[in-house]
């Protein structure tokens, strides 16, 4: 049986929203206000594509890498929007501004739409491009954050790059929530799900790493090529640290030194327990814990950084 949280520990008023600012149809408006259709495709055959970007400290995070993703993500799926990159980017500046936020999660999406007679053929759909501003989420909580998480690794097999490309970043989450039940069944807080191939893929919204040996490895099939990902990779090769890319087997990540995981929502991540196996001596590694400090030194200062133009009675 799945064990769910108590009463008291749920949201019971689905009208409740956290703070933020949308973007949609030309206007900003508050995120409790930001509806779409029924009939929008994105909702009905989640057909749709979006990239998540986040703001910490006032400053967006390699946003320039996030809105090319996105973009190529839209010409891969032929849709269009009447935006380019420079006025996305000002968009999402636009929603962080109003909505104060100092550190927020930035989503932009944009749907395959709706067609006014209903039609089956996407190419009668207009698109429909949504941005929004929320307060940071990470995927690990502090206490996690600080002792580790507890991972599952499923048999579920993660949708394959023959059927939907996984460079494209996509709401085909099913897979993954089945992974996380199933994850939960066995007491475990979140889920790694493998290829088709019984390699280890990936899990909600996160890449997985893993350290042996002073190497880290990190899977090369079927996964999304996340910003994160990338940012670890740059850190390892500025750290003479080897990180490849390539097929890591469950065995490797149980028998591994360290295990790590990385999304736009919480960096960095330790892993420290998969199923009932405690990962090298069951506390966050060193490496993972070095990786962790230059990646968020890297939101300090440089290029990385986008500065966010609040207005001046801004609290």
């Amino acid at each position: 049986m799945h064990k769910f949280p108590e009463l008291s520990e749920r949201h019971s008023d689905p009208t409740t929203f956290p703070p933020g600012v949308a973007f949609m149809d030309g206007q900003y408006l508050p995120i409790s206000e930001a509806k779409i259709s029924v009939l929008d495709n994105g909702l009905l055959h989640s057909d749709a594509t979006y990239d998540v970007v986040h703001v910490w400290k006032g400053a967006f995070f390699r946003l320039d890498d996030h809105l090319n993703r996105f973009f190529g993500g839209v010409e891969k799926l032929h849709m269009s929007i009447p935006y380019n990159s420079a006025q996305i980017a000002e968009i999402l500046h636009n929603c962080v501004a109003l909505s104060g936020l100092q550190n927020a999660y930035v989503e932009f999406i944009c749907t395959r739409g709706t067609s006014p007679t209903f039609s089956r053929d996407p190419r009668n759909s207009v698109n429909r491009f949504i941005a929004f501003a929320i307060p940071f989420g990470s995927v690990a909580n502090p206490g996690q954050m600080e002792r580790g998480l507890h991972a599952s690794i499923t048999d579920i097999v993660r949708i394959s790059p023959q059927s939907v490309d996984p460079t494209v970043k996509n709401y085909h989450w099913l897979d993954l929530v089945m992974g996380l039940y199933l994850a939960y069944d066995r007491g475990a807080e979140t889920a790694i799900l493998v290829d088709n191939n019984g390699n280890i893929a990936e899990g909600p919204g996160f890449n997985v790493f893993t350290v042996k040996d002073g190497a880290i490895s990190t899977p090369d099939h079927g996964v999304l090529m996340g910003i994160t990902r990338q940012t670890v990779i740059e850190i390892c090769a500025a750290m003479k640290i080897s990180c490849v890319k390539r097929a890591i087997s469950p065995d490797e990540l149980r028998t591994a030194d360290e295990v790590f995981i990385t999304s736009t929502a919480g960096g960095v991540m330790p892993v420290t327990k998969i199923d009932e196996t405690p990962i090298g001596s069951g506390l966050v590694g060193s490496l993972t814990t070095q990786i962790t400090k230059s990646y968020w030194q890297m939101h300090e200062q440089g290029e990385s950084r986008t500065a966010i133009r609040y207005p001046a009675n801004a609290s």
